[in-house]
Protein backbone atom coordinates (compact mmCIF):
# COMPACT_ATOMS: atom_id res chain seq x y z
CA UNK A 1 0.00 0.00 0.00
CA UNK A 2 1.18 3.11 -1.05
CA UNK A 3 1.10 6.17 1.13
CA UNK A 4 1.41 10.05 0.18
CA UNK A 5 2.13 13.00 2.38
CA UNK A 6 -0.30 15.50 2.54
CA UNK A 7 1.70 17.46 0.33
CA UNK A 8 1.76 15.13 -2.80
CA UNK A 9 -1.91 14.16 -2.42
CA UNK A 10 -2.34 18.01 -2.58
CA UNK A 11 -0.70 18.03 -6.61
CA UNK A 12 -3.38 14.94 -7.41
CA UNK A 13 -6.17 16.51 -8.74
CA UNK A 14 -9.30 15.79 -7.06
CA UNK A 15 -12.12 13.20 -8.33
CA UNK A 16 -15.26 14.53 -9.50
CA UNK A 17 -18.99 12.88 -8.80
CA UNK A 18 -19.64 10.73 -11.28
CA UNK A 19 -23.44 8.69 -12.14
CA UNK A 20 -22.60 5.48 -13.63
CA UNK A 21 -24.24 6.39 -16.80
CA UNK A 22 -21.29 9.75 -16.92
CA UNK A 23 -18.07 7.04 -16.31
CA UNK A 24 -19.70 4.44 -19.30
CA UNK A 25 -19.47 7.79 -21.48
CA UNK A 26 -15.69 8.36 -20.39
CA UNK A 27 -14.72 4.63 -20.76
CA UNK A 28 -17.05 4.57 -24.14
CA UNK A 29 -14.64 6.99 -25.70
CA UNK A 30 -11.76 5.08 -24.54
CA UNK A 31 -12.73 1.99 -26.48
CA UNK A 32 -14.76 0.47 -24.01
CA UNK A 33 -18.35 -1.11 -24.70
CA UNK A 34 -21.18 -1.77 -22.84
CA UNK A 35 -21.85 -6.08 -23.55
CA UNK A 36 -24.33 -6.90 -20.73
CA UNK A 37 -26.50 -5.54 -18.06
CA UNK A 38 -27.46 -7.29 -14.93
CA UNK A 39 -29.52 -5.50 -12.42
CA UNK A 40 -28.14 -2.15 -11.71
CA UNK A 41 -24.66 -3.34 -13.05
CA UNK A 42 -23.38 -2.35 -16.81
CA UNK A 43 -20.35 -4.46 -18.09
CA UNK A 44 -18.02 -2.47 -20.39
CA UNK A 45 -15.52 -4.57 -22.40
CA UNK A 46 -12.43 -3.33 -24.58
CA UNK A 47 -10.48 -6.09 -26.10
CA UNK A 48 -7.09 -5.57 -26.89
CA UNK A 49 -4.68 -7.52 -29.03
CA UNK A 50 -4.09 -10.25 -26.55
CA UNK A 51 -6.61 -9.76 -23.76
CA UNK A 52 -9.94 -8.06 -22.86
CA UNK A 53 -10.20 -5.72 -20.25
CA UNK A 54 -13.78 -5.89 -18.51
CA UNK A 55 -15.07 -3.26 -15.83
CA UNK A 56 -18.21 -3.75 -14.39
CA UNK A 57 -19.73 -0.23 -13.40
CA UNK A 58 -22.70 0.45 -11.31
CA UNK A 59 -25.32 2.35 -12.84
CA UNK A 60 -26.18 4.48 -9.56
CA UNK A 61 -26.95 8.02 -9.78
CA UNK A 62 -23.81 8.18 -7.72
CA UNK A 63 -19.98 6.35 -7.75
CA UNK A 64 -18.46 6.11 -4.22
CA UNK A 65 -14.67 7.38 -4.02
CA UNK A 66 -13.64 3.99 -3.91
CA UNK A 67 -15.47 2.28 -6.46
CA UNK A 68 -14.26 5.04 -8.96
CA UNK A 69 -10.73 4.20 -8.35
CA UNK A 70 -11.16 1.02 -8.57
CA UNK A 71 -12.45 1.82 -11.70
CA UNK A 72 -10.10 3.69 -13.28
CA UNK A 73 -7.07 1.04 -12.33
CA UNK A 74 -8.74 -1.68 -13.60
CA UNK A 75 -9.90 0.11 -16.90
CA UNK A 76 -5.84 1.68 -17.18
CA UNK A 77 -8.03 5.41 -18.39
CA UNK A 78 -5.52 7.79 -16.67
CA UNK A 79 -7.12 9.40 -13.45
CA UNK A 80 -6.43 13.12 -15.01
CA UNK A 81 -9.68 12.46 -17.24
CA UNK A 82 -11.59 11.67 -14.14
CA UNK A 83 -10.61 15.45 -12.25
Amino acid sequence: MIFLSRELRSLLGKLKVFSGKDICDILARHGFSAVRQRGSHIVMQKKLTDTTVTVPVPNHAEIRMGTLQSIIRQSGIPRSEFE
